[in-house]
Formats: structure tokens, sequence, C-alpha cells
């Protein structure tokens, strides 16, 4: 464990290495980020991060980060729970909630708890109206790099009062290349969610056959350009399964990603624009990554139909998501 930078208060982030199955990590105190992630065989980071602290603070369009309490965009950002109206947080566009909130989880130092070769747990506690929500929240991340290069990450937590948790891992993927629009990507997802102009879902539910969005077959990710929808994989969160997969035919690296939640988030990384050089030494433009995002769907405490995201006291929040990589034999 090494000093990376220090908050403005002068809190500490620390970095931590662990390595295993093939990958070595880099995962920082600050958010839960995952700043950087290799695999044998291949040179170049797998995410898109920075060398150096500081511009996470300035720069950072949720670069490896653990997004919560509630991923993803809450319209007017307010929740009715029990017929009570909580009003949160309005960090995007002035007029809705996103990630949780200006200082969501994914901009909080977190707690390192526990720490080996191939592994690193982080905890952190969110009190009760932090950004609007209420319940005081306990939040847990594992990260674990297992045998067949597997980036194994479970996410929980509990409340004390009933609120939403929605975690969600936001790193930006690369499996080479200036950018990800060459890169073949497949979804398990017969549906997906329509947004309006600012990115909220609009409530219906719609067949991705015929449309751009149609990835149960492999097909080129400039497809659906530009892409920030959700992927409806199912009613509830369920058992640990196989739901996508991305590869990059010029590299040969291939990424299967393995979730028990309902929804996957897809962002092509349209609006990147860091010229701040990135971990390849080079500066980070559209499309240089591609987020794949588990979550429960995006606004649900406004649509009944969708899978929700409220958690209960008694009730343990919890994710388990695999990224598992591999690379093709000459």
């Amino acid at each position: 464990m090494s000093r990376f930078g220090e908050m403005p208060d002068g809190t500490p982030v620390e970095r931590v290495t662990i390595r295993g199955g093939g990958l070595t990590a880099h995962v920082l105190s600050y958010g839960a980020v995952l700043q950087d992630l290799r695999f044998k065989g291949h040179d170049a980071p797998l995410v898109l991060g920075f060398p150096d602290f500081a511009p996470y603070l300035t720069h950072s369009p949720y670069f490896g980060a653990t997004a919560g309490r509630c991923a993803n965009r809450i319209h007017d950002g307010h929740v009715v729970i029990d017929g009570k109206t909580f009003q949160l947080d309005r960090n995007f566009l002035g007029k809705h909630m996103l990630h949780g909130g200006a200082a969501g989880m994914g901009k909080r130092v977190w707690q390192i708890d526990t720490r080996a070769e191939d592994r690193i747990g982080l905890t952190l506690t969110q009190e009760d109206g932090d950004m609007g929500f209420p319940g005081r929240l306990k939040a847990r991340v594992r990260v674990a790099l297992l045998p067949g290069g597997v980036l194994d990450i479970r996410m929980e937590a509990e409340t004390d009062a009933p609120t939403l948790c929605n975690l969600a891992h936001h790193s930006y993927f690369t499996l080479g290349g200036e950018t990800i629009s060459d890169h073949l990507l497949q979804i398990q997802a017969e549906t997906y969610l329509p947004v309006d102009d600012e990115l909220i879902p609009t409530g219906e539910e719609r067949p991705v056959a015929g449309t751009r969005f149609d990835f149960r077959t492999p097909a080129p990710v400039r497809q659906a350009q530009p892409v920030d929808h959700n992927f409806c994989l199912a009613r509830a969160r369920g058992t640990l399964r196989p739901v996508a997969w991305l590869k990059n035919p010029a590299t040969g690296l291939t990424m299967e990603l393995h979730t028990t939640e309902p929804g996957l988030q897809v962002y092509d990384g349209a609006r990147i624009g860091v010229d701040l050089p990135g971990l390849s030494g080079q500066p980070m433009r559209a499309h240089a990554g591609l987020a794949l995002e588990p979550q429960v769907w995006p606004d649900a405490n406004h649509h009944a139909a969708f899978p929700q995201a409220l958690l209960r006291p008694g009730e343990t929040y919890s994710q388990h998501t695999q990224y598992i990589f591999s690379k093709d034999t000459p």
C-alpha cells in the first residue's frame, strides 16, 4: 500500500496493488476506484484512468469508481418512500441526480479493511440524510483477482431505514486501440430503455430487434453510437450468469461479463474529452473506453414496472459481478 495523494481537506488517499489470475490491479481508497488493470501478454491498460491523483478530483467521469448509493440517474432528484418524499442532490444538469450526488460513493474516501496478495476489501458508511437519502447505509466492496483472468467484484450494503441502494462498477474498458468503436459487443438482452434528451428513461421498455441496440449477436460498438442506455437483462436480481462479451479482433483480447444484476448500463464514452494524459500516456478522447455497468434499471423509483432499488432494514443488498479476460493464442 502506498500514498497516492490527498483530498482537499488533507485526508490521505491510498493505492493498493493486487495480483492474481494473470491480472495486476491498482485500487484506490478514493471512490473504491479501479485505477489500473493489466493482463499478462498485453502491456496496455485495460481500463481508463490517471497516473496521478489530482485529475480524479477535477476531470474524471467516474473512471473506475464505485457509483452509489444509487447509481445512474434519478429524475428530478427526488424519491418517494412509504409515502414520504425525499429531495436528493441535483448534480446532473441542475435538475436530476447522477450516481448518488455530487459527493456520492465514487467521490468519497473509503476505509481499507482487508488486504491480501490477490484481493482487497473496502468499506464506507453514509449517514442518514447524506445527499438527501434517508437511512444510515453501510457499504462494502470486495475486489479479487481469481484464476483464469477473473476480476471479481462483490458489493454489499445494509441500512437502518428504508432507502435506495443501487451500486455499480464504473470502469471504462478498452481491449486495445485508440477507440472501442470497432470492438465487438454481444449482450443477452431482448429489450432496452429509451431515454429522453436529458438521458432519463421514458418509462417504455422497447425490443432491441430492428434497432441499433440489437447486440444479441456480436456487432461493432459503433453500431449503437451514441449509446448511454440500460439493457434489460432480467426482471430481478438473480444468480451469477454470463450476460455480455466484448472482443477486440485486432488484439485478440476478449472480456466476458457475468453478473447477478437485472440491468446493464452501456456507455460508449462519447463525452470523454480529457486533455491530460491517461495511463497509456496519451490524452483520452471520445470513445476511448466502454463502460459496462451492471445495476438495477435507472430511475426505477419512478417506474413501478421496473426492478426496484429499495432496501429496507434487515435486508442485505448484494451484487456479484465478474469481468473475465482471455487472449487468443497464436
